[in-house]
């Protein structure tokens, strides 16, 4: 990757740009202008999700970004409570009305198992996914795939699927390298994402990052990035400031060390710093 629009390729032949902006927490108050400056700076993949309550301000900033739709990558994601055949369907429609958009470049499956559902989740992950499938075939979507799915959810979904999931977005960062789950989406050719590329803020008070920064004469975030870039991961960094946006997408005029890579991944034992998939309890 030589820019913040090259593009990794998903087994679909969609091209999906290889650094994407997060919108987690960003209130919708905020959203729209921090998509505007996004895209300002040269981001075009934007991702969000129904739970986040921001997809108003999201396709509003869309609209007013002045770059064409077919120019620009979106994501979103079905709430665990709306998983489920009909349900996935309308909550599919209430996410396009509420961005504004005709189609999406791609939807994701938030969680593998909804809060109360740790009986049914298999049987509900695939009427998702048969909602997605149909969604997929009538151009509504370009890409379909899964997020915090782990082998033992994708397992049973993959013998349900007659198109098997594009993309799994999961929780990688220096810190938790997901050593299970990412050989497997490789080896099926799932595109895997990185939502809290940065350890959700944790990175920055890292000494070991910090020291590797100071080597190389970049921020932080910058390490962070890179590193994900280097292991065929696609980062998802968020800010709702301009100029911390631009030095997150800066990223693409150096390149970390093998040796250096193999000292960033000793953070590996620290791990999850989110949730684990199985106990995940919010409704």
């Amino acid at each position: 990757m030589k820019s913040l629009n090259d593009c990794y390729t998903l087994h679909n032949g969609v091209k999906i740009p290889c650094v994407g902006f997060g919108t987690f927490l960003t209130p919708n108050e905020e959203v729209c202008e921090a998509v505007k400056s996004a895209v300002k700076v040269g981001y075009r993949h934007i991702d969000t999700a129904a739970v986040y309550g921001n997809e108003v301000g999201v396709g509003q900033g869309i609209k007013e970004c002045g770059v064409p739709r077919e120019e620009l990558f979106i994501t979103s994601k079905l709430w665990n409570s709306e998983q489920g055949y009909e349900t996935t369907l309308a909550a599919f429609e209430k996410t396009m009305k509420d961005l504004g958009l005709e189609y999406l470049d791609l939807y994701l499956i938030h969680w593998p198992i909804p809060n109360h559902h740790k009986d049914d989740w298999q049987e509900l992950n695939a009427g998702t996914w048969k909602a997605f499938e149909e969604l997929y075939k009538a151009g509504r979507i370009r890409a379909i795939g899964v997020s915090n799915f782990m082998p033992h959810h994708l397992e049973p979904l993959m013998k349900v699927a007659e198109i098997k999931p594009m993309v799994n977005q999961l929780e990688y960062h220096p810190a938790f390298h997901q050593d299970e789950t990412v050989p497997y989406c490789n080896e099926h050719n799932i595109l895997v994402e990185s939502w809290g590329p940065l350890m959700q803020g944790k990175a920055f008070s890292n000494e070991l990052l910090k020291e590797v920064a100071a080597k190389y004469g970049k921020s932080i975030a910058q390490i962070c990035i890179r590193w994900e870039l280097q292991k065929g991961i696609l980062p998802l960094p968020k800010s709702v400031h301009e100029d911390r946006m631009a030095n997150n997408a800066d990223v693409f005029n150096f390149n970390i060390s093998d040796e250096d890579m193999a000292y960033i991944d000793t953070l590996g034992k620290i791990g999850r710093l989110s949730e684990h998939p199985d106990n995940f309890n919010i409704d």
